[in-house]
Parts: structure tokens; C-alpha cells; sequence
């Protein structure tokens, strides 16, 4: 019996009340047909209402594929628990997007939860336990004694709990029924078997078909294309048609933002490394160029969305993958992909020429586990206490996303970013940085306004090491407090480094270093590794 449908025909039983859980990364493997389906579905019937939606990790990108903004409508949208958020300007329009405008607003039930508890939680519900149990983000702000991932007023009830479990105080997430999955993968059958061979990223697909069939709900997937039963190798299909219920064709769905069809992402086809982006000479460039020297040869390195994203694409323009040397390093992103060298902006998340693409679950399990023992990472508040904070700060929600995972797991942790935020113009000559003005806001806060992670106490207590890199300084992470380790050429160290912190370092290395005049300059930098 043919399971193909239309996207309205799909989303048109969804009842009232129910439970919807999707997924996508960013643009990546993002159903947006058939979400788009149902948000078209109320505005032109009102109904169904007061849905709870479940997405893992941020879906779409509110712009070119908008992913869960199209169902972002007050009275379709009860409640919303995902493992990230996007709050960027459309450049088209101007808006920020709607599902931002829901939650300051405080129209929904908002939460969000660190991606590692959203993707492994789905097993919980899949094998039909009490919930999902971790050590992962105590004392941050998932910890029901810091706000419980509530960002919302309206969002009251008690998604994570701590409790003692032979004496050990662990974090609980309690498991619900899932009513409706919205997948997508690359090609089904008239039986509705998936398989996922051109795509980026297989997120957690998985888990949530198993989730919601084990809740006795359905699953509608999206797909490129439809090939006859029995064409291709069982070995190929990763998930049997029996936990499927309906396919929807989009026989022109983007890979991802400006990109239709890329099969680079998926070694397809292998890009040429010289064919690879440039980042603009910029502060993010100078950061990324410094953050790499952190970067070590045959270590697992996974990193982070924004500056610490740059870090590879910097490595390739400087010289450090030729004749081979990309072999040396092993990268990785939160979601899944492997080797090859890790894109930045809208692309993120994914891998051009990747050797490996694993299930999002499964990534999470090597995350937690301390497989990936590098980490680069963003910050948008580093405070006097040690606490990083990327979750939430001025009118941003982002949420954490693998954050919290990736931070706590890892041993070596490098945190990049300007050092202030909100007009800052800085610009890069003749081997020197020049501040013609600074940002309105320093990301040296006294207290962080959220904590994603407290850095201060992996470094006391647990024998992590972190470096802090900024354009114009470098801090080591010590169990006194921060150290001052490097400055930039062309900076004034009391002006536009102590003055514009609301707290003092704990030292200063006295001489103190310049930054290296390479890190400044348009050509590529000399090639130098921390250790090799």
C-alpha cells in the first residue's frame, strides 16, 4: 500500500492539543514543507490549536528555511521545548524572528534544554521509561534551582527535576508521548523505508520516529524523491517503512541555506580545499587565527557556532591542510559529522568532504563520554565568577544547544568572541589592531545574566584546562581567576582592556606578550601549532 501524500493532506488529521516534535540543524535535513503545511493549515482555519512542540535542536533558520517559525503563531503554539534557538535579522526583511517575537513576548510556553538531554531524551521515550537521568548541566541554567530551562513566565511546570539517586544528585527529565513526528530524509519507497544518503547530517531523525511510534503516534516523512520497493541494498535503508505513515515529496528541498544541493557535504563529491571560503580580515578572523593555535594534530576537536566555527576554514587559508595535513586533524561539529573541514555561518554544523556522518544520539553519547577532549567555543558573557554564558543575555535567547555537553566533557577548552559587543568597529592594518570604536557592551560582565557553564570550576575541580581569545587580548583560565597572557599590537592595555571590564583579571604577566603581528595581517599567517 503507497504511503505518499501531500504536505497539507499529511499535517491535516493533527488534533488539537497534541504533541508535534521535529527536527532539523539550522537549514540542514529541516521538514519544511510540511511544517510549513501546518502553519498555512491554521492561518487558514484556526485550527489545530494549543499545540506542544518538541524540537531537538534549533530547526530552520527563520530565513530562507524558516523550519519551526512557520508554526511560531500564538494559539497554534501552546508550548515549545527546543534544544536551541536563532534570533538573526532577516536580511530580506529586516524582522528578527517570529518565534523570538512569541517568547519576549511571553505568548508561549517557552523552555529550552541542552541538546544532549532533547536528542538522548527521545530514547527515554522510545523505550518507555520514567525519563532521562544526567549529571549534565548542574548548576546551570537547566537546574530546577536556576529557572529550570524556563524562558518564559508562562512556562510552569516542571520539565527537569533533581533528585538523589544512591546519594548523587542527578538531573531528571521525565518522559511524555510524542503524538506526531516530522521527519525528513533523502529518499523513500511506496512502503515508506528511508534512507539518508544525501544528506548532510542525520540529526535524530531516528529517535524521533522510534519515540513517537513507541507513543502510539505517527510519522510523516519528508523526502527528496521515491524509488521503487526493492532498488536499493537493505544495508542503504536506515529506517523500515513499518514506523512510517505518510511520505511527502519536495523534489526541490534546499540541503540548506544557499545551498540546493551541495554533495561535497557528504562526500558525494570532494571540494577542493582551495575552492574552500575565506573569512573577511576582520576581528572574527584575527579570533579564529589565534583559537587555532590551540588546535593540536590527532586530537578529536569539535567545535562551536560563531567565531570558533572560522577556526578551520582559517587553518586551510594559512596553509596548515596542505600536501595532506588535513589528515592530521580530526574535527567534528555537535551533530554528527566527521573529518573533512567544519563550515561556518548558515553552514554550519556540517562538514565539507566528511569521512563519517553518525546519528545525532549516538554523537551525543561520544560528546558525554569525553571522546572529544578539544573544544571551541563562543561566549557572549564570561563574569567574575567564571561562569560562560551563551544561553540567554539582553534580549537574545538562544539557549545553549550542545553547549553544556561538549563544555563539561571536554579537557581542553579555548572560548572565542570579540570583547565587546554592539557597534564595535575594529580594524586590522599593518600588523596591528585598530579600535576606532568600541562596542557599548563589554562581555567581561560581573555576573552573567544566564549560566551555560561555570568554567571556573571545571578548571578548580576536574582538571580542565581553558583559554579565553579575544581580537585584542588572551586570557588563561587559572583557579585564581583570569590571567591577562597577550595583548594585540596597537592596544592600550589600560584603556581598552581593564577599562573596559567590570572586574579585574586576577594577574597580569609581567612583560606581557604581544599577540602575534601575523594574526593582523591580510595575508595568510605562518603555521604555527601549539603541539604538533
Amino acid at each position: 500500500m503507497t504511503k505518499i501524500s501531500t504536505a497539507a493532506a499529511a499535517v491535516a488529521s493533527i488534533s488539537d492539543g497534541a504533541t508535534v516534535a521535529s527536527v532539523g540543524v539550522i537549514g540542514w535535513i529541516t521538514p519544511d514543507a510540511v511544517l510549513k503545511a501546518l502553519g498555512e493549515r491554521f492561518r487558514q482555519t484556526g485550527a489545530p490549536r494549543n499545540l506542544n512542540f518538541y524540537f531537538p535542536c534549533g530547526t530552520g533558520d527563520a530565513q530562507g528555511i524558516r523550519g519551526m517559525d512557520h508554526v511560531a503563531q500564538e494559539g497554534l503554539m501552546k508550548r515549545i521545548v527546543s534544544g536551541s534557538y536563532i534570533n538573526p535579522v532577516d536580511p530580506v526583511t529586516g524582522k528578527r524572528p517570529e518565534l523570538m517575537r512569541l517568547i519576549r513576548e511571553n505568548l508561549v510556553e517557552a523552555y529550552s534544554w541542552p541538546i544532549g538531554a532533547s536528542m538522548h531524551w527521545l530514547r527515554e521515550v522510545a523505550r518507555r521509561s520514567p525519563g532521562y537521568f544526567t549529571r549534565v548541566g548542574l548548576g546551570t541554567y537547566i537546574d530546577p534551582d536556576l529557572g529550570g530551562g524556563r524562558f518564559t513566565s508562562r512556562a510552569k511546570d516542571d520539565l527537569v527535576q533533581k533528585i538523589e539517586v544512591n546519594g548523587e544528585t542527578l538531573l531528571f527529565y521525565p518522559t511524555w508521548p510524542i503524538d506526531v513526528a516530522i521527519v525528513r530524509a533523502s529518499t523513500a519507497d511506496e512502503h515508506g523505508n528511508l534512507s539518508w544518503e544525501d544528506e548532510a547530517l542525520v540529526s535524530s531523525n531516528m529517535g524521533l520516529i522510534l519515540a513517537a511510534k513507541a507513543s502510539g503516534g505517527r510519522v510523516i516523512a519528508q523526502v527528496r524523491r521515491v524509488v521503487p520497493a526493492g532498488e536499493r541494498p537493505a544495508s542503504r535503508v536506515g529506517l523500515p517503512g513499518y514506523f512510517v505513515d505518510e511520505v511527502v515529496i519536495d523534489p526541490e528541498m534546499m540541503m540548506a541555506t544557499d545551498v540546493a544541493f551541495d554533495p561535497a557535504y557528504f562526500s558525494g563529491t570532494r571540494r577542493p580545499l582551495s575552492a574552500l571560503p575565506r573569512p573577511e580580515m576582520s576581528p572574527d578572523k584575527v579570533i579564529a587565527r589565534r583559537a587555532a593555535r590551540e588546535v593540536r594534530k590527532r586530537e578529536l576537536s569539535i567545535f562551536g557556532f560563531g567565531a570558533a566555527a572560522d577556526i578551520p576554514l582559517v587553518m586551510a587559508e594559512d596553509g596548515l591542510f596542505d600536501d595532506g595535513g588535513l589528515n592530521d586533524y580530526w574535527f567534528t561539529t555537535e551533530h554528527g559529522s566527521y573529518g573533512g573541514v567544519v563550515m561556518s555561518g548558515w553552514q554550519f554544523s556540517a562538514n565539507i568532504n566528511p569521512e563519517a556522518i553518525i546519528d545525532g544520539l549516538y554523537q551525543f553519547d561520544a560528546i558525554d563520554g569525553g571522546l572529544c577532549r578539544f573544544a571551541a567555543l563562543a561566549f557572549a558573557q564570561y563574569d567574575a565568577a567564571g561562569v560562560v554564558n551563551v544561553s540567554k543575555f539582553g534580549t537574545a535567547n538562544p539557549g545553549a544547544g550542545g553547549f553544556i555537553d561538549i563544555a563539561e566533557n571536554a579537557r581542553r577548552l579555548v572560548f572565542t568572541g570579540t570583547f565587546t559587543t554592539g557597534g564595535l568597529d575594529a580594524r586590522c592594518q599593518d600588523g596591528r589592531l585598530d579600535i576606532v570604536r568600541d562596542g557599548k557592551i563589554s562581555k567581561f560582565a560581573t555576573q552573567a545574566e544566564s549560566v551555560t557553564y561555570r568554567v571556573a570550576d571545571g578548571v578548580r575541580g576536574r582538571g580542565q584546562t581553558a583559554v579565553v581569545v579575544t581580537e585584542r587580548a588572551v586570557f588563561d583560565v587559572r583557579p585564581e581567576g583570569l590571567v591577562l597572557t597577550e595583548i594585540a599590537p596597537g592596544v592600550d592595555v589600560r584603556r581598552d582592556v581593564l577599562d573596559r571590564m567590570d572586574y579585574a583579571p586576577a594577574a597580569i604577566l609581567d612583560p606581557l606578550p604581544l599577540m602575534d603581528a601575523d594574526l593582523f595581517r591580510e595575508a595568510p599567517a605562518a603555521a604555527v601549532t601549539v603541539n604538533a
